[in-house]
C-alpha cells in the first residue's frame, strides 16, 4: 500500500488541490432560510407600517375573493374535496395573518424613477428614518434592503449617493446597527466591474461607520442578454457573482426587461416566455452549489378588481361577478407562473401587489404539500442506507442528494408549507432538521 501511495502521490495531490478548489467556489446550500418572495414597493411610498399595512389589504383580498374553500378551489382548479387543498387554505390564510411578507425592497429604481437629485437625496433620508424606527416597532419583514440604480454611465453617481445617504442616516438613527438581513439589490448589472465596484463601495460604507467588515451584503439583477454572456462569448454569471468578493446572497432575475433586450414584443413578454427558460437555465447551471440564493421575477397582470363601489351605491350582481373572474383570472396566471418557477427550482419570486399574497403561498403551498409524502419516505430511506454504509466504513459518496431533501424540508418548514409536527412525519427529529446538515444527522445516528 505504502508503495502505492508514493508511485501515485503526486496524481493524489494533485486531485486534492483540485476537490479543495472545486469545495471552495461551490460550498453546497448552506440550507439558511431563503424568502419564498420578494415584495418590491417604490421608495416614496414606504413607511414603518408598510409591511403591516400590506398584510391586511393581502388578507382583505383572499378573505373577499376566496371566502371558502369551494371558491378558493374554484379560482385556482384545485380539487375541492382533495385534503391537500383544504390546508393549503387555511395555511395561507394563517401565513397572511402572522407573516404576509417575508422580504420587502424598498425600490429607486422603476418603482421610484428619475427624480430631481434633491427629491431621491430627501427620500433616501425619509425611508432610512422609517427602517429605522420600523426596527424599533419590530414591523419590519425578517428579510429587507434597498434597490439603488444601475451603475450606468448616468445613473452610476446617482445610486452611489442614495445609497451612501440611506446608510449613514439609517446607522445614525438605530445606534451602528442594521436591521437582520439586509441586503442592497443592484440592478442590470452587465459586467464583473459593476458587482465589484458596489463591493468596493460597501466597503468603504463599512469601514467610514466602523461596521463589522462583510456586514453589507448584495444582490445582482439578471437583466439583460449581456448578463449571461460576457463580449467574449463566455458564460458571465458566476464571473459576476465572484466579482463581489463574497457579498453576493443572491441573484434576481428581471422578466420583463431580459425580454425585452432579447426583442420580445410587449405583448408576448411573459414569465414563461422560451427565453426566460433559457435564462434560468443558465442562472441555475451556473450558480447550482454556490449557495448564492436563486430568484425568479414577476407576473405584471395585478389581481385588481375593475368595478368599486361608490360611497352611497352599491354593485350589481353582474359587477359583483366580473370582478371575480377579473381577480381569479389574474391568480390563475400567477398561479401557474409560480409553479413553473418552483418546478424549475426557482424558489423565490417578487411580488408587486398585496394581493399577489395570497397566490404566492398557494403556489408554494401545494408545491411543497404535494410532494411532502415522497420526499419524507425518499429523505428516511436515504438516511437509513447512509448511516449503515459510514457504520461498517464504506464512504457514503452522495451526501449531496441527502442535503437536498433534507434542504426540501428546510424549505417548507421556513415558509409555513409544513409545520413542525408534519416534519417528524419524516422520522426526524425538529433539531435534525434544524441541524441544516445531512451529513450531521448521518453521523449522529451512526454514533
Amino acid at each position: 500500500m505504502n508503495n502505492f501511495q508514493n508511485d501515485f502521490s503526486e496524481i493524489f495531490s494533485n486531485i486534492s488541490s483540485a476537490n479543495k478548489k472545486l469545495k471552495e467556489i461551490y460550498p453546497g446550500d448552506t440550507g439558511d432560510r431563503q424568502p419564498v418572495q420578494t415584495v418590491y414597493g417604490g421608495a416614496q411610498l414606504f413607511k414603518s407600517t408598510t409591511i403591516k399595512k400590506i398584510g391586511e389589504l393581502a388578507l382583505r383580498s383572499f378573505s373577499e375573493y376566496a371566502p371558502d374553500i369551494r371558491v378558493f378551489s374554484n379560482a385556482f382548479e384545485m380539487d375541492e374535496n382533495d385534503e391537500i387543498t383544504s390546508k393549503v387554505y387555511l395555511k395561507v390564510r394563517e401565513k397572511l395573518r402572522n407573516e404576509p411578507v417575508e422580504d420587502f425592497r424598498i425600490d429607486f429604481e422603476d418603482g421610484f424613477g428619475i427624480r430631481p437629485d434633491q427629491e431621491e437625496d430627501e427620500f433616501a433620508e425619509i425611508t432610512a428614518g422609517e427602517v429605522a424606527k420600523g426596527m424599533s416597532e419590530k414591523s419590519l419583514s425578517p428579510f429587507i434592503g434597498i434597490r439603488i440604480k444601475t451603475f450606468s454611465e448616468e445613473l452610476k453617481h446617482r445610486a452611489v449617493r442614495t445609497l451612501e445617504i440611506f446608510i449613514n442616516t439609517l446607522l445614525k438613527e438605530t445606534g451602528g446597527k442594521l436591521p437582520d438581513n439586509f441586503v442592497v439589490t443592484l440592478p442590470k448589472v452587465t459586467v464583473p466591474e459593476h458587482v465589484t465596484a458596489l463591493a468596493d463601495v460597501l466597503n468603504k460604507l463599512e469601514s467610514n461607520s466602523k461596521l463589522k467588515p462583510g456586514s453589507l451584503k448584495m444582490e445582482i439583477m439578471i437583466e439583460t442578454t449581456q448578463s449571461i454572456f460576457d463580449i467574449e462569448g463566455k458564460s458571465n454569471i458566476l464571473p459576476l457573482v465572484n466579482a463581489s468578493r463574497g457579498r453576493c446572497k443572491a441573484a434576481h432575475f428581471g422578466v420583463y426587461d431580459y425580454t425585452a433586450s432579447s426583442d420580445v414584443t410587449a405583448a408576448l413578454q411573459s414569465m414563461r416566455h422560451p427565453v426566460c427558460d433559457f435564462a434560468r437555465n443558465m442562472m441555475k447551471v451556473s450558480l447550482a452549489g454556490t449557495g448564492v440564493w436563486l430568484s425568479d421575477g414577476a407576473t405584471n397582470i395585478m389581481p385588481v378588481a375593475p368595478n368599486k363601489a361608490g360611497k352611497d351605491s352599491t354593485l350589481s350582481d353582474k359587477e359583483v361577478l366580473e370582478n371575480f373572474k377579473t381577480v381569479h383570472n389574474a391568480w390563475k396566471i400567477m398561479y401557474d407562473d409560480v409553479m413553473h418557477s418552483l418546478n424549475n427550482a426557482f424558489y423565490q419570486g417578487w411580488d408587486l401587489h398585496p394581493a399577489q399574497l395570497p397566490v404566492r403561498y398557494t403556489a408554494v403551498y401545494k408545491f411543497f404539500m404535494d410532494g411532502f409524502g415522497q420526499a419524507s419516505a425518499r429523505l428516511k430511506n436515504f438516511i437509513e442506507k447512509a448511516a449503515q454504509a459510514t457504520l461498517v466504513g464504506d464512504v457514503f459518496d452522495d451526501a449531496a442528494t441527502g442535503q437536498g431533501l433534507l434542504n426540501y424540508f428546510l424549505r417548507a418548514l421556513n415558509c409555513g408549507a409544513v409545520s413542525e409536527e408534519e416534519v417528524l412525519q419524516t422520522g426526524l427529529t425538529i433539531e435534525e432538521v434544524k441541524s441544516k446538515s445531512f451529513l450531521k444527522i448521518v453521523e449522529n445516528r451512526k454514533s
